[in-house]
């Protein structure tokens, strides 16, 4: 095996939509700087994801200096929010957490999603992700928080995982569908020159300096099945990690990151494997 080493970054301005990949990013307590600081909620206050919604996957946000966006999506004339002043919040249901955000100050950027989606929604942004919501108290260190993103600051995903269960995806039923890219599993790290699955033995890590804990694996879901650059559905991944990466009733691939130290990650880092999980 090489050293391991950080491949590619990944942030996601918006909750759900496609997101950008640059050379280097700050790590916050709560994740990559601009990571999942935004998101749709509808009528209700609950956020709305690929889930409920694959065309998301076409609509783009580019982090704009300051945190705002450049919104752009098939159809729709670009569009530029500004972070809102932090003049008063509303409840958002983010899975079964209840979290305050800000709802975007210009009527245009909900005009815009609600019509890019075809449904009301509005554009809300989480003014102090330090304060707002907790990381699961089941696997988290207390204070320890997390912006919209499903439930941990970072997700990781390795190369050689995707490789050796896009070789599985081959051997199997819909081996038409594969190989599947890295981009259906939207991480915000991969790591290439490990083993395969190595990573589910990891409890420490550092990328550069930053050191992160690895609290536990990623539990998959329909969005991983969602073309994202077509924003059409097939059966896998979750057809064969159903049948090779079941762990806990969940259908697992990549791991979650919560950061323990902050700084400034940068594609070409070296990433060291400071603990292993003890076998149970």
């Amino acid at each position: 095996m090489g050293h391991a080493q950080l491949q590619s970054i990944h942030v996601h301005p918006v909750k759900a939509f496609r997101g950008t990949a640059p050379r280097e990013a700050v790590v916050e307590p709560w994740g990559l700087a601009g990571d999942r600081r935004w998101a749709l909620i509808d009528h209700g206050g609950k956020v709305v994801t690929q889930r409920q919604h694959p065309r998301l996957a076409l609509a783009a946000a580019e982090l704009l200096p300051g945190g705002g966006l450049r919104l752009s999506a098939p159809g729709m004339d670009p569009l530029t929010v500004p972070v809102p002043r932090a003049v008063g919040t509303v409840p958002v249901e983010i899975f079964r957490d209840k979290v305050e955000a800000v709802l975007a100050e210009d009527a245009a950027a909900h005009a815009w999603c609600g019509t890019y989606l075809g449904i009301d929604v509005r554009l809300v942004h989480m003014d102090d992700p330090a304060t707002r919501r907790p990381v699961d108290p089941e696997y988290a260190l207390p204070g320890e928080t997390v912006g919209f993103a499903d439930g941990y600051p970072l997700l990781l995903t390795t190369a050689a995982s995707l490789d050796a269960l896009n070789d599985l995806i081959a051997a199997g039923d819909h081996a038409d569908e594969g190989p599947l890219p890295m981009n259906r599993f939207r991480p915000n790290v991969v790591v290439s020159g490990t083993a395969a699955w190595a990573e589910d033995d990891w409890s420490r890590i550092a990328i550069g300096e930053v050191t992160f804990r690895v609290p536990k694996t990623c539990g998959r879901c329909v969005v991983t099945t969602t073309d994202q650059g077509t924003a059409e559905r097939g059966r896998e991944p979750l057809h064969t990690l159903g049948r090779h990466r079941r762990l806990d009733g969940k259908l697992v691939f990549g791991q979650n990151l919560v950061p323990l130290t902050t700084g400034t990650i940068r594609v070409g880092d070296p990433v060291r494997i400071l603990g292993q999980k003890v076998a149970a």
